[in-house]
Formats: C-alpha cells, sequence, structure tokens
C-alpha cells in the first residue's frame, strides 16, 4: 500500500486496528500504553510496542503531548497508521519521532497481521 509520509522512520510489528477514532488525552495511559477510553473498542489493549492503524484522531490538542508522552515512557506504538493523520496526531508523532503514514485504506489490515512500515517512502506492506 502506498501512502503519504507523515513523519519518516521505518518499523516492522504487529498491527492493532480500530475502525474508531482515538482521541490521546483521556484515551491512552501515557505511563502504560494502554487504552482507557471506556467504550472504545480497543478498551483494555495496549498499543506498545504495534502499528497502531485507526481512521483518524479525536479530540484535544493535549493528545499530541500524550502521544511524545507515550515514546517517552517507553510505551509508543512503534508506528501509526491512518486513512487521514490530522494535526493533533501528527504533532505528537513529529514530536515522538513515531514514523506515520496517513491515505492508507486501513479496512485491508486487521489486528494481528505483521507489517513492514517505510514511511520515509510511504510504504506499507503486510507481511504475514
Amino acid at each position: 500500500m502506498k501512502g503519504r509520509m507523515i513523519n519518516p522512520g521505518k518499523a516492522e510489528a504487529e498491527a492493532i486496528v480500530s475502525k474508531e477514532p482515538i482521541g490521546f488525552y483521556g484515551g491512552i495511559d501515557a505511563k502504560t500504553g494502554i487504552v482507557i477510553e471506556k467504550g472504545h473498542e480497543l478498551e483494555g489493549q495496549s498499543v506498545t510496542g504495534k502499528v497502531l492503524v485507526f481512521p483518524c484522531g479525536k479530540g484535544s490538542t493535549v493528545g499530541s503531548y500524550v502521544i511524545y508522552g507515550l515514546k517517552k515512557n517507553g510505551v509508543a506504538p512503534a508506528a501509526i497508521l491512518n486513512e487521514e493523520t490530522e494535526t493533533i496526531v501528527a504533532t505528537g508523532v513529529i514530536l515522538a519521532g513515531i514514523p506515520c503514514v496517513d491515505g492508507i485504506e486501513i479496512d485491508k489490515i486487521n489486528t494481528g497481521d505483521r507489517l513492514m512500515v517505510n514511511a520515509d517512502e510511504g510504504i506499507v506492506e503486510i507481511i504475514s
């Protein structure tokens, strides 16, 4: 799949996929990497070391700093893929140095798929 590089870098990891937007502020615990938003389809799951795949972000601009906090605390996703990366997520991945690609058809990716992300080229491959 070919998308647009939001922040460069490369990662290979298991995907965790949400069909729902993710709000990082109040949605993911920056100390643990666990999704804490009540009723979210990923509630209780960890994003740590995974390729976090979701349509777009939502919510407060503080979400950018939560993404940075995930990285600082060693519990960040290995990469982030979106249909559309909005300003909050873009700022967060740049601050944190997390590879990020958007313009990806996320419905082609399932939780548990192993992905190779080359954000430098905007390329995402499902390798298993």
